[in-house]
């Protein structure tokens, strides 16, 4: 289905959203809290690729939607965290990730690496391993691994480490569309997930090589995408290099 084309989610008041945002590439906008979860659908002529599977309770709507584009033929993580991973096990697609990544997809999410001390947050401290007990449907089995140059429907993978040792984003040349998971933060995880004034390196409660990160954003800066979207809210436009290269030098 064309990013323009007409396809609506249920009007429920927390229901997930959907909208095109690019050629061939849908969002869905889902989880708790405000919808901060973002899942990306790349449709072609054999069906639908999905970027990252959101938390478990987006399954339902994910599924659907992916039924009503052509099905749901495989799911690629961008890395194995809860809120990435969530609806994959109960979608029942292929799911395909970096080499790196391969042991956390298939076993914690990466709990083993979080250091939830380092968030600032009592409330947050606290509430993290309940929440991503919530959103997590738990390992999945690795169908595929996918690295550095490979293509994924019209998108080049891009590695990205830092955050998670296999973080990998898609990058598209012709319209110079970024999607970049968790690369990059564009909420604050301890402030109830409220908007940061820009883009901003992960946090290093959940960054565990957080000077890899930072050179992951310099390498997805260099690149001069016209519009960045994350794991998580809104996009990155405007003078994206410059926003992502002051993130790297001061955050």
């Amino acid at each position: 289905m064309a990013a323009g084309g007409s396809l609506k989610m249920s009007p429920k008041p927390l229901a997930p959203t959907l909208e095109p945002i690019a050629r061939g590439v849908w969002l869905m906008r889902g989880g708790m809290p405000k919808r901060t979860m973002n899942v990306y659908l790349l449709v072609d002529d054999g069906g639908v690729t999905m970027f990252d599977a959101g938390i478990e309770d987006m399954a339902g709507p994910l599924g659907e939607v992916s039924e009503r584009m052509g099905g749901l033929k495989r799911i690629v993580l961008s890395h194995s965290h809860a809120d990435h991973r969530g609806a994959a096990p109960k979608l029942g697609a292929p799911v395909h990730c970096h080499p790196d990544e391969v042991a956390d997809a298939e076993g914690d999410g990466g709990y083993h690496y979080f250091e939830l001390s380092k968030l600032e947050s009592p409330v947050m401290r606290s509430a993290y391993p309940h929440l991503l007990r919530l959103w997590d449907g738990g390992p999945v089995s690795v169908a595929g691994t996918l690295s550095e140059g490979d293509e994924v429907a019209g998108f080049q993978v891009k590695h990205f480490p830092g955050h998670a040792p296999g973080l990998i984003g898609l990058w598209r040349e012709e319209d110079r569309l970024a999607l970049v998971s968790d690369t990059l933060y564009t909420l604050d995880p301890d402030s109830v997930l409220t908007p940061y004034g820009g883009p901003r390196l992960p946090h290093p409660a959940f960054t565990p090589a957080r000077e890899q990160a930072r050179e992951s954003l310099r390498k997805l800066a260099a690149l001069e995408p016209r519009a960045v979207w994350s794991g998580h809210a809104r996009p990155v436009t405007g003078d994206v290099r410059r926003q992502l290269e002051h993130a790297a030098d001061t955050t």
